[in-house]
């Protein structure tokens, strides 16, 4: 058994301290929003934050998880109402959506490190984060907008 603390409320999973936190976040705790991508941490579609800072949870494990603030891109904003959100769907940025989550997670984190981020930095932070539909002009332009750059 472990205990984790995501989107701020206590859970407990039956897993393997070494289970990844991918696979206890969308089979145990049912929170679907973070996606299956590779499995390999190089896609970037399971992209959730431990502390504020973007992690890969295809590759972190339970253990490393525990004690840690998780946050899902359900609990960015309990309404679904973060600055980022509003700017993806304000620079219509999804085509199929896979990847999306992610995309916004690692934004988020770039966002609260780098208020007001330069294209370079934009481009550089959302390196790792795959989007096999290649709308990374509107990924950039929905960052510049919720950061009002």
């Amino acid at each position: 058994m472990a205990t984790l603390l995501v989107n701020g409320k206590s859970q407990t999973v039956d897993v393997s301290p070494d289970t990844p936190l991918l696979w206890a976040i969308r089979e145990h705790l049912k929170l679907t929003g973070t996606k299956f991508g590779c499995g390999v941490a190089q896609c970037g579609a399971c992209t959730v934050h431990l502390d504020g800072t973007a992690v890969r949870s295809c590759q972190t494990t339970i253990a490393q998880a525990a004690g840690k603030k998780i946050t899902t891109i359900e609990g960015l904003h309990p309404q679904g109402r973060h600055p980022l959100q509003l700017a993806w769907i304000a620079e219509q940025v999804p085509q199929c959506g896979y990847c999306q989550s992610g995309q916004i997670m690692q934004a988020a984190s770039l966002l609260a490190k780098t208020p007001k981020p330069t294209d370079d930095e934009i481009v550089a932070a959302m390196s790792g984060n795959i989007c096999r539909c290649a709308t990374y002009v509107r990924i950039k332009r929905a960052i510049k907008r919720a950061a009002g750059v």
